[in-house]
């Protein structure tokens, strides 16, 4: 089953919140996951779904931040976190998790969905490919 998160469910999320930060060898702190957790279940652009076994396991999740661009009148959907326990991929949780994405968008009226990924996940683009179109495009970033 296919979900929004709420705020009962931070226990569930955080250790699959730490495992896909190991995943991409990131370390955040404490506040970051807490202000992180916050924002998607109370701030209006940002949302968390999750995917459900039927014993209320959480099996993975996903991220999205709903935002304005210069190229339409109508709002994206960026996804920015995408991740299922490494122990049950492979089963169409992920596939699920990006079509209520998409329904969401939908929805919502967004014009876009849109994602990276790490180009060294050539797992996760075999299924990207079967849901999206690949851009052409380089990714260029200055942290402060």
């Amino acid at each position: 089953m296919i979900r929004l998160l709420n705020e009962n469910d931070f226990s569930k999320w955080l250790p699959l919140w730490q495992s896909y930060l190991g995943f991409y060898q990131a370390g955040l702190s404490e506040e970051v996951t807490l202000h992180t957790w916050q924002g998607l279940i109370s701030r209006p652009n940002m949302r968390a779904f999750g995917a459900f076994n039927e014993q209320g396991d959480l099996l993975g999740f996903a991220h999205i931040v709903i935002h304005p661009n210069t190229w339409n009148i109508t709002e994206c959907c960026y996804l920015e976190d995408l991740f299922v326990a490494p122990q049950v991929r492979r089963q169409g949780i992920a596939k699920q998790l990006i079509e209520a994405v998409y329904q969401f968008a939908q929805d919502n009226h967004c014009h876009r969905v849109y994602w990276v990924t790490d180009e060294s996940n050539t797992s996760a683009q075999t299924l990207y490919e079967r849901c999206a179109i690949r851009m052409k495009l380089v990714q260029y970033r200055k942290s402060f």
